[in-house]
């Protein structure tokens, strides 16, 4: 029924609609006449007022990575929705949803260079800022526009690639009434459409008289929930698995067939199957520069590999590889008809034992190789010790996330991921604080698991404001600060590349020393617990205090600078030569 809404309540209750439980943002004079109307629907949605819009919409990414399911942001005019653009695009790259409000100046004041107007040449021009950066950038002039706004906004939202969405609000739309009537948001569109059946009937033939098959899964495996039918599909065909690092978790990397993620960081075992691989399953996957070892024939794959390439987006086939067949279809339609068939063609479970017996042996000789390093403890730690230290006491069923630095590579290296959408990662757009910030945002998403974020020294101070975001809102989840004094993953490509480093350290540039923040005191100075841990055997037992706190939390852990992850892959920024794998020559197998 038709009644008179300002364009702020029309936004809001199609919002509600849509059972958005959460807005996250910063509030300007942009935007008040929207913060106005959620004011009036408090009891049915609840803000978070963050100090940085960046952080925003990282929590609002991770949200979705954790549930598949949109949440808002807010942002003002001018340099408040400026401050959104890096979450934008980590969104976009990795295929995540939110729904981004910003507001801009009055439409009667477009063109006369208002107070924080962007766009000199054209007005309010905003939506240009970000228009690579989302699916689509809506900016209704006329209350009236929104609520086929708000629907179509929502409709983006929901199908096809996940990726954020922007509506730009000028200041009066916000403001003005019209009578008229809300609608309704439409039904979820059904996209698990499987793949041609006859195309997969050729695949499964390719797999049973494959001898050494491989399956590779990217994050198309986490977008599209195919761990079950992966499974599924594993009781029949005893396949090795492994995944891009940002597949991390699709299938619990402690299981048998399962042996890592591939790349330049990937374990021994992960690069030896995919660059071995005589047919290689590839779902969801799209074979970016750092999972392919710059796409260097030899290194993580072969061109003399079978390659089956199932996608549900089309210009992901043979984008980066030719493919011996190619599938548009959803991944586990897909895997569901290849599980139906294998069920029926097969009478007992196809194995590759010599093949998996092969890649075991690997394992265990990268095993062999890291085992002292995990129980090593001098001091500072060194990485690996690290990292076990966290496997050691952090639940199998915890949200870890890892922002972007060196400790990012080793996290990609040495962590076991378990359940599908619990390892959180910026990677394609690779922006520092994302899980600084985005820990928050995967807590409410779901509160029943403990929240860890693992952040570098450098990541973390670029965002170190939402401490005090959790301390308001009584959020909990604990940062672990891998402290290394530095840029650290930069000043290891330079001492590689050039020998020496530059700009990457945090010191006294007068005296050299390396400096850092007292983070354990900073946390505690935001109303947070902070915790410096320096040795190797208290690590387990301050992350299981903070874990058990269930309050907003910091360890502030000094890690070994000069210990870099061993290489089994390869990367290049040409022109600049790329670098030989050591690992085959330090584990004494060359």
């Amino acid at each position: 029924m038709a009644r008179s809404y300002k364009g702020a309540e029309i936004m809001v209750d199609y919002i509600i609609k849509e059972e958005v439980p959460y807005l996250f943002g910063v509030g300007g004079h942009g935007n008040i006449g929207f913060l106005d109307a959620v004011r009036d629907a408090g009891d049915a949605i609840k803000t978070i007022s963050v100090h940085h819009e960046q952080a925003a919409g990282y929590m609002a990414d991770a949200y979705y990575k954790v549930k598949h399911q949109p949440v808002v942001t807010f942002t003002s005019s001018g340099p408040g929705s400026c401050n959104l653009p890096v979450a934008l695009a980590g969104a976009m790259m990795d295929s995540s949803s939110f729904l981004a409000i910003t507001g801009n100046v009055p439409t009667t004041q477009f063109n006369r260079m208002p107070f924080q107007e962007t766009g000199r040449y054209f007005q309010g021009d905003f939506p240009s800022v970000i228009r690579p950066l989302v699916k689509k950038s809506f900016q209704p002039t006329r209350v009236e526009m929104l609520p086929l706004t708000m629907k179509q906004a929502f409709g983006l939202l929901r199908t096809g690639r996940p990726g954020p969405v922007n509506i730009d609000v000028p200041l009066n739309v916000f403001q003005e009434s019209a009578e008229l009537e809300l609608p309704t948001p439409d039904p979820l569109v059904f996209q698990r459409f499987p793949g041609d059946p006859a195309a997969l009937e050729q695949a499964l033939d390719l797999l049973l008289s494959a001898q050494r098959p491989v399956i590779l899964v990217g994050q198309g495996g986490l977008i599209g929930e195919a761990t079950e039918s992966l499974m599924a599909l594993l009781e029949y065909l005893r396949i090795p698995v492994v995944t891009s690092p940002n597949g991390k978790g699709t299938i619990n990397e402690t299981h048998e067939l399962a042996f890592g993620a591939v790349g330049r960081n990937g374990p021994y075992a992960a690069n030896e199957a995919s660059r071995q691989a005589d047919v290689l399953l590839a779902l969801g996957c799209s074979f970016d520069d750092r999972t392919t070892s710059a796409w260097i024939d030899g290194y993580t794959f072969s061109s003399k590999t079978k390659l089956i390439q199932i996608d549900n987006d089309p210009q992901e086939i043979g984008r980066n590889y030719p493919v011996t067949l190619g599938i548009l279809g959803d991944i586990s339609g897909s895997l569901d008809i290849l599980v139906r068939r294998a069920a029926e063609r097969l009478e007992t479970p196809k194995t590759y034992t010599e093949w998996v017996g092969q890649l075991n042996e690997a394992r265990a000789v990268w095993d062999r190789y890291q085992s002292p390093f995990m129980a090593s403890e001098q001091e500072p730690l060194r990485p690996e010790r690290f990292v076990t230290g966290m496997a050691n006491v952090i639940p199998g069923n915890a949200l870890v996330a890892t922002d972007v630095g060196v400790h990012h590579n080793w996290m990609v290296q040495l962590w076991k991921a378990q359940q599908p959408r619990h390892l959180l990662q910026s990677w394609g757009f690779a922006s520092m604080g994302f899980a600084t910030c985005g820990i928050l945002g995967a807590k409410l998403a779901a509160p029943e698991f403990p929240a860890v974020a693992v952040v570098g020294d450098g990541s973390f101070m670029m965002t170190p404001h939402i401490i005090a975001t959790a301390v308001e809102y009584d959020i909990p989840a604990v940062w672990v600060v891998w402290n290394n004094y530095g840029y650290s993953s930069i000043r290891d490509m330079q001492i590689g590349m050039f020998g020496e480093e530059h700009s990457t350290s945090f010191q006294n540039q007068k005296t050299g020393a390396l400096l850092s923040p007292d983070f354990a005191m900073m946390a505690r100075s935001m109303g947070a617990e902070g915790v410096r841990v320096d040795r190797a055997a208290d690590l387990e037992g301050a992350l299981e205090t903070a874990i058990a706190a269930n309050k907003p939390y910091l360890l502030d852990v000094r890690v070994d600078r000069e210990i870099r992850p061993v290489g089994t892959g390869t990367w290049e920024l040409p022109p600049i030569a790329h670098g030989e794998p050591n690992f085959r020559r330090l584990a004494g197998l060359e």
